[in-house]
């Protein structure tokens, strides 16, 4: 049970790098500059949990637009678990998305709980290794500065709920990163993000129109970073595309999450993702 010493509160700054060090020690494998990236996005969005002023447990709960939220980082101290503090936490991130359709990436052993708080399955994430390796990349294939962000905003909301230009802006532009995009008749018609992780590299997003398309971001973004190291890719199991991917490039399944949602089920064209941009924030 919760005491009169335990309190929540908005995240600081510092408080989240805090917690994204929790991710990385629950193996969640964050990106170097991820904590940079989430707290532009909604700095209102993450909440502490303290007991007696120490973190013991934090949420994430960004909103997205007028109709959409994500929630993530639902971590408590393993010295702490089974005393309502996570819920406690989780709480203030739920009234804070109040009135909206709510989606979060739920692992297996948490599934039951969102469950009771009304969060309904809708698909599996499946995160993948492989290693990076150095390949030829496509004449199609530019780097993102070279595309005026509208255009990669525009598509972007093809794949996400809600348009998310303050997190875009902070993605696509975060050091340690190769952010590309894929031109047909100047037409953006596909991009993808590879960025420095506690361990290797990870892929987050990857869109694309065609499988094609697909097959080549997935290269040109390994050929971006020094081969050689871990590299990770996140798909939503649906895209029979994304499966056909990393067998062809004899990359393991490590980890899976669910993807669910508190309210209406947003109509994505999951045949188009064949990377979802992150476990924390959707």
């Amino acid at each position: 049970m919760a005491s009169e010493q335990f309190v929540v509160q908005t995240m600081t700054r510092d408080q989240l790098d805090f917690a994204v060090d929790w991710a990385a020690r629950e193996g969640w494998n964050p990106g170097l500059h991820d904590a940079a990236c989430f707290y532009a996005t909604d700095p209102g969005g993450f909440f502490a949990g303290l007991l007696d002023g120490k973190l013991v447990a934090c949420v994430s709960a960004v909103r997205y637009g007028r109709d959409f939220g994500f929630m993530g980082f639902y971590i408590v101290d393993p010295a702490l678990r089974h005393r309502g503090y996570g819920l406690e936490t989780a709480r203030a991130g739920l009234a804070y998305l109040a009135g909206r359709t709510i989606g979060l990436d739920g692992v297996v052993e948490q599934q039951h709980n969102y469950r009771k708080s009304g969060f309904e399955i809708a698909w599996r994430n499946v995160r993948y290794r492989g290693t990076t390796a150095g390949e030829a990349a496509s004449d199609a294939v530019v780097s993102l500065a070279q595309v005026p962000f509208a255009a990669i905003a525009g598509y972007d909301r093809q794949c996400f709920p809600a348009e998310r230009e303050d997190f875009l802006r902070a993605w696509i532009g975060q050091p340690d990163a190769k952010a590309l995009g894929i031109l047909h008749d100047g037409v953006l018609q596909g991009y993808g993000v590879i960025r420095a992780c506690r361990d290797g590299y990870k892929i987050g997003p990857l869109f694309a129109d065609s499988e094609r398309d697909g097959k080549l971001l997935f290269r040109a973004l390994s050929a971006a970073v020094p081969a050689g190291h871990n590299l990770f890719l996140d798909i939503p199991e649906p895209n029979a595309a994304a499966r056909a991917l990393v067998r062809r490039h004899d990359m393991e399944m490590v980890f899976e999450t669910a993807r669910m949602y508190l309210g209406e089920v947003p109509a994505l064209p999951l045949e188009k993702i064949y990377g979802i941009t992150t476990f924390e924030l959707g």
